[in-house]
């Protein structure tokens, strides 16, 4: 069973949270089969060990972390591999699969040049 832990860095706004929220519902409404579950770096909950562990908890055994960073910065490059090698030693029968950061995604960074060259209806 497919999960996808949709990662973020946190905010102690709550209403920071709900873009964020808003990509795990629409992964979820895609593929009704999937697990989806949001985790956060600091500042905010779920941090990533529990949304792994509540994944698991539900039968999942592949899991995809999709970090919601703009760019590969420190976070994406350094901190979340060290948070994906413990996810694989805690959980070693399931497959962890980090993603690269969203932004580093030329499908984004299209469709972000086509929000700013439309015209306001």
């Amino acid at each position: 069973m497919l999960g996808v832990i949709v990662f973020a860095h946190g905010s102690r706004d709550p209403l920071w949270r709900q873009p964020v929220e808003s990509v795990a519902q629409q992964i979820a409404r895609r593929d009704a089969s999937a697990v989806v579950s949001c985790a956060y770096l600091e500042l905010s909950e779920p941090d990533i060990a529990t949304a792994a562990r509540q994944l698991v908890a539900q039968g999942v055994t592949r899991v995809r972390v999709l970090p919601l960073f703009f760019g590969m910065g420190k976070h994406a490059r350094e901190d979340l591999p060290v948070l994906m090698a413990q996810l694989a030693a805690t959980h070693p029968t399931v497959t962890f699969e980090q993603l690269p950061a969203a932004g580093e995604d030329p499908r984004l960074t299209a469709l972000l040049a086509q929000i700013a060259l439309e015209t306001a209806a």
